[in-house]
């Protein structure tokens, strides 16, 4: 009776997961989709505990060290989720993401004794531990380069001589191995052999992100989280947990199809992403032309920004890092909501890989109660960047670059960019003529239609909602 029902509790859980995964499609039902898919893990944890059995019919005998182990768990995902500001959250994603694919490697170390030496042992069941040993140990490498990459404390991008060739290398030496001892091919020594697996696939987790610098780290995050995905599912597979199956399945094509949404959005393909290691920037480029010459752009101030905004019919706001780095979201609400107050129409212009991770900005301007109609995808809000009045530009830079379409030298030539060089007005907030993460000066900064607005976007925008209120 308990085996039926532990089954239908996983039914209950995966059906769950798939309703909570619907909800975060949109920003409305988002959080409330969390909270379903993560109550169908609850469950699933719960039935597993308390209702499974082995085959000779025996409960789980270790609940203290597993009770133990959630409660730590809790307690510091509870702490670190609570403390994280937003424009931490990025590594947070890394570092979690990261310890799901530990979790699975550890599967993999943990289960391969079980059935290396056994001769009953199937080509399947030994190719699904080891492919999630080597998957899961590759998401928890490049994920802990990615969370040091984005936290600053790994700031330079290494490229290693013959880098595509000892990639590669690494590939085919993990993949053939992993055949070797799936099939039964070595007799000695598997231990060793299987920790010169796991030797091998954290190096190429590692190799994998080392070169990839920041403008690509959307893409490498929602990668890597797919391959965390497929590694649950492996193991799942193993022990016929099909709740466990089912998460791994959605969160690998999820991850997926993220991925394939972000290249898109950068119109680069997930090759040139891996191998291409495009993005390598933070070098500090003033303004300047490319022959030396020094280019000249005009500079606003608050007062006369706030009385072109008062003025104004449209406004289209387009939020980037920046405005996460200053934690201004919410003064940049207050000013939308005195500008829509006086007649003006508000909206936000959301670029598919701004900020450090998918969803980056969307959640940042949802954490300020900003209607969620408001945010605006770039297809739908590039055609009416030609009837606004004013561009405010908050902290971005690559994804409003005139150069993704003007110039085929720059290397971020055909991304798909923000037009908002095709407004009325463009003004862009920046604490100084740096360069994005793109490396590349932005020629929109220097245009006849743009001024900048330099200094930190919150007491900026709070000096700007000031002078508003004066009006």
């Amino acid at each position: 009776m308990g085996e039926y029902i532990l089954e239908i509790a996983y039914l209950i859980a995966s059906v769950l997961y798939i309703y909570g995964l619907k909800m975060m499609s949109g920003p409305k039902t988002a959080r409330n989709g969390n909270l379903w898919a993560a109550s169908g893990m609850f469950i699933a944890i719960i039935a597993t505990i308390f209702l499974y059995t082995d085959g000779s019919g025996n409960h789980l005998t270790n609940l203290p060290w597993i009770g133990g182990g959630i409660a730590i768990g809790t307690i510091l995902g509870y702490m670190m989720a609570k403390k994280v500001q937003m424009t931490d959250m990025p590594q947070m994603v890394s570092l979690f993401n990261g310890m799901g694919g530990a979790c699975a490697a550890i599967i993999g170390i943990i289960e391969f004794p079980h059935y290396v030496h056994d001769p009953n042992a199937s080509f399947l069941i030994l190719l699904t531990i080891f492919a999630g040993l080597v998957i899961g140990s590759t998401s928890f490498a490049g994920s802990m380069v990615a969370f040091l990459k984005l936290n600053g404390n790994l700031k330079k991008d290494i490229r290693l001589p013959f880098y595509n060739v000892l990639n590669t290398g690494l590939i085919i030496a993990a993949v053939g191995l992993t055949i070797c001892l799936a099939g039964g091919h070595i007799h000695s020594n598997i231990e060793l052999w299987v920790y010169i697996l796991l030797g091998l696939s954290l190096s190429y987790g590692v190799l994998f992100v080392l070169p990839i610098g920041g403008a690509d780290m959307p893409v490498v995050i929602s990668l890597l989280n797919s391959f965390t995905g497929m590694a649950a599912a492996f193991g799942g597979f193993l022990y016929g947990n099909m709740a466990m199956l089912t998460g791994g399945i959605l969160v690998g094509s999820a991850g997926t199809i993220l991925t394939v949404v972000m290249c898109k959005g950068m119109n680069r393909s997930l090759t040139a992403v891996i191998f291409g290691a495009f993005g390598t920037g933070g070098k500090d480029v003033v303004a300047g032309g490319g022959d030396g010459t020094q280019k000249s752009y005009k500079q606003t101030n608050p007062s006369d920004l706030a009385v072109l905004l008062n003025y104004s019919s449209k406004v289209i706001i387009v939020p980037g890092y920046g405005l996460a780095v200053a934690q201004a979201q919410h003064v940049v609400n207050e000013m939308e909501n005195l500008l829509t107050s006086r007649g003006v129409e508000v909206k936000y212009a959301i670029h598919p890989v701004a900020g450090r991770m998918p969803g980056h900005m969307n959640v940042l301007l949802a954490e300020s109660n900003v209607e969620y109609d408001k945010l605006v995808e770039m297809e739908d809000i590039n055609p009416e960047f030609a009837t606004c009045d004013v561009v405010l530009v908050l902290g971005a830079n690559d994804v409003v670059n005139p150069a993704a379409k003007e110039d085929p030298a720059s290397p971020i030539f055909g991304m798909p960019i923000l037009t908002v060089e095709d407004a009325a007005h463009t003004v862009i907030n920046k604490r100084s003529m740096n360069v994005g993460y793109a490396g590349i000066d932005n020629d929109l900064f220097y245009r006849d239609k743009s001024s900048m607005l330099f200094g930190d976007a919150k007491k900026v925008l709070t000096e700007l909602v000031s002078e508003l209120k004066g009006l």
